[in-house]
């Protein structure tokens, strides 16, 4: 079976960086689209951003190119979020999925989901 397991998680002071990590167990990772979702207390899971199967990165606004960068390493089975200038509003419970079918932004259209890790960003 496929198993994420995200880590890199914690505590954080604004403006700094941290990178989470996602391992992804199984044979076929190279052939997974993954994305990177984050759910804060009493809000929904959102959306962050996206690697193809090929190694392009998928924004849902131009935006977030400039602080969160994703990246794959298939000899690893691991996918990167590399998150810098940090800010308190980024706090939430951090998720990798694995294989969207139909749309990378949407969460229900996941085939597999990690644990989550906490990211916390204090003032």
């Amino acid at each position: 079976q496929v198993q994420l397991v995200e880590s890199g998680g914690g505590l954080v002071q604004a403006g700094g960086s941290l990178r989470l990590s996602c391992e992804v167990s199984g044979r076929t990772f190279s052939s997974f689209a993954m994305g990177w979702f984050r759910q804060a207390p009493g809000k929904g899971r959102e959306f962050v951003t996206a690697v193809t199967r090929s190694g392009g990165a998928i924004y849902y606004t131009d935006s977030m190119k400039g602080r969160f960068t994703i990246s794959r390493d298939n000899a690893k089975n691991t996918v990167y979020l590399q998150m810098n200038s940090l800010k308190p509003e980024d706090t939430a419970v951090y998720y990798c999925a694995a294989d969207p079918m139909g749309s990378y932004y949407r969460p229900n259209d996941y085939r597999y989901w990690g644990q989550g890790t906490q990211v916390t960003v204090s003032s």
